[in-house]
């Protein structure tokens, strides 16, 4: 699925990932992905573009804190970045970074919520986020996983006017959609007691077994693809220890 607009409110728009070895990520991710790279010239950080048939799907830099761990970040978008970040610092959220310009291509903001997780605020302007979603080497989706549901709940259908609503194909699961004014589905937030609060980031692939298979011989770990409600799902960690999922979806 192609994108060229900035999306509504609350929709997961970007995703990007600092690495202490940008040559070693790169290596790695287009291995298990098929990406190509492209890197901005003027970024110090070597913020390097993620490509799927040309278009962007993700970013990933040498920009990295050796104390803050490496984990993907999403960025919900937003039309008014100021006015987003104060309506999450009301709900309870912090400022971790607050409202910037990131020269022409938008501006962008950090929040960690009550519960602990951070994510990226995005109001895109030449940038308008990932080109490519919804079909194998891209972005397909991100949850909160917290042992704090409640909470979080409350914050995110606050900042963004999002609906809740339950999975009645999981009732074992304390799992809630997060979805926008029009009904569209942007997310959720699965209850897992003794987690750590992080928003998590899927990624569609072709063949989940042998997607792993590609991830463990380039250096990654996981214990192994399952079947899943949803299609073939695994976990997978990077050679730096950052975490995303991977699912082949039926009929894909």
């Amino acid at each position: 699925m192609d994108v060229d607009t900035n999306q509504p409110l609350g929709t997961p728009a970007w995703i990007d990932l600092g690495v202490p070895d940008l040559d070693r990520a790169l290596a790695f991710y287009g291995s298990v992905f098929g990406w190509e790279f492209d890197v901005v010239p003027e970024d110090a950080g070597r913020y390097t573009m993620c490509l799927l048939r040309g278009r962007r799907v993700a970013a990933i830099s040498a920009a990295h804190e050796p104390d803050a761990g490496c984990f993907w970040s999403v960025y919900l978008a937003t039309p008014d970045c100021d006015r987003t970040a104060e309506r999450a610092r009301e709900a309870g959220g912090t400022l971790l970074v607050e409202p910037t310009a990131v020269t022409d291509q938008g501006r962008m903001a950090v929040v960690r919520d009550p519960v602990g997780a951070q994510f990226g605020l995005w109001e895109g302007r030449a940038h308008t986020g990932a080109q490519v979603v919804n079909e194998p080497g891209a972005l397909v989706r991100n949850d909160l996983v917290t042992p704090d549901p409640g909470p979080a709940r409350e914050f995110y259908a606050t900042v963004f006017g999002f609906t809740l609503d339950g999975n009645p194909d999981m009732p074992q699961a304390d799992f809630t959609f997060l979805r926008r004014p029009d009904g569209h589905e942007v997310g959720g937030i699965m209850n897992a007691p003794g987690s750590s609060s992080a928003w998590s980031t899927t990624f569609e692939v072709d063949g989940t077994d042998e997607a792993v298979r590609r991830a463990l011989d380039a250096g990654g770990s996981s214990d192994g693809a399952k079947d899943f409600l949803y299609g073939r799902l695994a976990t997978i960690t990077d050679p730096f220890g950052a975490e995303f999922s991977i699912i082949t979806r039926p009929g894909t």
